[in-house]
C-alpha cells in the first residue's frame, strides 16, 4: 500500500505530460460525439481509430482510445435525453426517464444527473481499480458458465418491477423479447432457428441495436406527432450557469442510488461474460424495485437516469480490469483495446504492473482526469444539447428519422435490419397505445443469448444435472436473491391491496 501512493503520482504526472494530455481532450471530446452518435457507439468509434493511435507512443495510444471509451459512455446520454435513441446499448435505459424529463421541460436537468452520475460512477469504479486490481481480477475468475447464469436469471428479476403492477403483461412483454433473442443460429448444433420466411437476414439474429432504436427512435416519433401534432417539443429551457449549479445541488436528492449503481456497474463489468448494457439495465431495475415512489419511473424521474449512466461508466472501468490483469477482455470496447495493446508490443497480463509499469500507472492516472475532463466538457455542451429540444417536431422528425436509418444499418450493414427497425418501430408505437411496457422485451433480448450460452454450456457440464445452479455458492446465493427480488414487489402489491381492503378503525 505504501507503493500506491507515488506509483498513482507518478501515472497522474505521465498522464498530465503535454501529449499525453491533448490525447486525453482529444479522445474525452471526440468520444463525447461518438457516444452521441444513435448505432456509432465506443465498439465502432475506437475500432475506426485505432489504425491512428500508430503515429503515437503506445502509452499515448491507449491514453487516447481509454478516454474515447469514457466519452463514449458519457455521450450515449445525450440522444437518450434529447432525441429518445439510445446511443448505444450501453443508454438503452436511461431513454425510460431521461426522455420524459426532456418532454416535460427539464432537459438541463436530466443531462446534468446523467453528467453527475457518470462522473460519481467513473471515480468510484477508478478507486476501486487503483485499489483492488489483482484481487478482484482473481474473484472474476471464479465466475464460471453456472455463475453467469445466475446472474443473468438476478437480472431477469428486476424485470418485475419494470412492468408496474400488470404483471402479465410484462411477462408476455419479456416472453416476446426471448423469442427474438433466440432467432438465429443455434450455439451448440449450428442449426437455423425461427429463420421466417427463410429470409437470409435473419441467420445472424437481430441486433439489439436495431430492435432499440426501432422502438425508441421510430416509435417515439411516431408518438411525438401524434401528441404535439408537429409543434415545438419544449418551448422554452434555461440552461444558465446558475441552472447547471442548481441542477448539481439537486443530483444529492440520487447520491445514493447512483452509489448503488456505481458498485453493481463495477462488479458485473469486471466479468469477461457480462458488460455495460446489463449492469445499467440491472441497475435501474433495482432502483426501481426499491424505489419509495416507483410509480414514477418511466415518468420522468432522475433516479431512473441517474442509476443507469452510473453503471455503465462504472463498467467500463470494471470492464478493463480482468484486461489489464488478465489479458481477458472484458467488453467488446476492451477486446480492440486488448488488441492494440498487442500490437504495441505490450502483453496484458500479472507481469504487466512488474514489466511496464510506467504503461499502468500512466492509463490509471489518466483514468481520473479523464473522468473530470469529460464532465466538464459534458456541462460545458449542455445549452448546444437542449436546443435540440426548441425546434419544431416537422424539423427534428426528418433528423431523428435520418439518425435511425444510419444506427440501425450500422451494425450489420444491411438493409434487412433498416426494415426490420421499422417494424419494430410501428410495433413499439401500437404497443404503447395498448400501454404494453416495452422496457422488459428490450431487456430480455440483450440478456437472452447471454443467459442462453450460460445455461447450455452447465447442463453440458453437469450431464443435464440443474442442482448444479443451486450448489455453488455464488450461483446459489445470486438465485437466492433473484428469488427475492421476484418475490418483493408482488408482497408491496399485495400490501397495498390489503390495507385498502382493511376497513379504518374510529
Amino acid at each position: 500500500m505504501e507503493a500506491l501512493i507515488p506509483a498513482l503520482m507518478g501515472g497522474l504526472l505521465e498522464a498530465f505530460e503535454p501529449l499525453n494530455f491533448t490525447m486525453l481532450v482529444l479522445g474525452c471530446t471526440v468520444g463525447l460525439f461518438i457516444g452521441a452518435m444513435p448505432g456509432l457507439g465506443s465498439v465502432n468509434g475506437v475500432a475506426i481509430l485505432l489504425p491512428i493511435t500508430f503515429l503515437v507512443p503506445p502509452t499515448s495510444a491507449i491514453i487516447f482510445l481509454a478516454a474515447i471509451y469514457y466519452g463514449a459512455m458519457y455521450g450515449g446520454a445525450i440522444s437518450s435525453i434529447t432525441l429518445g435513441i439510445p446511443g448505444a446499448s450501453t443508454a438503452v435505459a436511461t431513454v425510460f426517464d431521461g426522455r420524459p424529463l426532456a418532454m416535460a421541460g427539464k432537459a438541463d436537468r436530466a443531462l446534468v444527473t446523467a453528467a453527475a452520475a457518470s462522473f460519481v460512477g467513473g471515480t468510484i469504479s477508478i478507486v476501486l481499480f487503483t485499489l483492488f486490481a489483482p484481487p478482484l481480477a482473481a474473484f472474476a475468475l471464479r465466475f464460471g458458465p453456472p455463475e453467469e447464469f445466475a446472474l443473468m436469471v438476478l437480472a431477469f428479476a428486476t424485470f418485475i418491477g419494470l412492468g408496474g403492477d400488470d404483471i402479465p403483461k410484462t411477462i408476455f412483454s419479456i416472453l416476446i423479447g426471448l423469442v427474438l433473442a433466440s432467432i438465429g443460429l443455434d450455439i451448440i448444433s449450428g442449426k437455423p432457428r425461427l429463420i421466417f420466411f427463410d429470409l437470409p437476414g435473419f441467420y445472424h439474429g437481430i441486433n439489439f441495436l436495431v430492435l432499440a432504436i426501432g422502438i425508441y427512435g421510430i416509435g417515439e416519433i411516431l408518438w411525438t406527432l401524434e401528441q404535439t401534432e408537429g409543434e415545438v417539443l419544449v418551448q422554452r429551457v434555461k440552461t444558465s450557469l446558475a441552472v447547471i449549479l442548481h441542477n448539481l445541488r439537486l443530483f444529492k436528492e440520487n447520491l445514493g442510488i447512483t452509489v448503488m449503481g456505481s458498485l453493481i456497474g463495477y462488479f458485473v463489468g469486471m466479468l469477461p461474460a457480462a458488460g455495460a448494457t446489463p449492469a445499467s439495465l440491472m441497475s435501474y431495475g433495482l432502483a426501481k424495485t426499491f424505489s419509495k415512489n416507483p410509480e414514477t419511473f418511466g415518468k420522468g424521474n432522475p433516479a431512473g437516469v441517474a442509476a443507469p449512466e452510473a453503471a455503465n461508466n462504472a463498467a467500463s472501468t470494471g470492464a478493463m480490469l480482468p484486461m489489464i490483469t488478465l489479458g481477458i477482455p472484458g467488453s467488446p470496447t476492451t477486446a480492440i483495446l486488448l488488441g492494440g495493446m498487442i500490437i504495441w508490443g505490450l502483453r496484458p497480463g500479472p507481469l504487466l504492473f512488474q514489466e511496464h509499469p510506467e504503461f499502468v500507472w500512466g492509463l490509471i492516472g489518466s483514468l481520473y482526469i479523464a473522468n473530470a475532463l469529460t464532465l466538464v466538457i459534458n456541462l460545458a455542451f449542455i445549452p448546444l444539447f437542449v436546443r435540440v429540444l426548441t425546434l419544431r417536431f416537422t424539423i427534428l422528425a426528418p433528423i431523428i428519422f435520418v439518425l435511425c436509418i444510419v444506427g440501425g444499418y450500422a451494425p450489420e450493414q444491411t438493409m434487412h435490419d433498416v426494415w426490420l427497425m421499422l417494424i419494430f418501430g410501428v410495433a413499439g408505437y401500437l404497443l404503447r397505445k395498448l400501454n404494453y411496457p416495452v422496457a422488459p422485451a428490450v431487456l430480455a433480448i440483450v440478456l437472452g443469448p447471454l443467459a442462453e450460452r450460460s445455461l447450455r454450456q452447465s447442463l453440458l457440464g453437469s450431464q443435464g444435472d440443474f442442482t448444479l445452479f443451486f450448489t455453488r455458492p455464488i450461483s446459489g446465493t445470486c438465485i437466492a436473491i433473484a428469488a427475492l427480488l421476484m418475490l418483493y414487489p408482488l408482497w408491496l402489491s399485495w400490501r397495498r391491496r390489503h390495507r385498502k381492503t382493511v376497513p379504518v378503525q374510529a
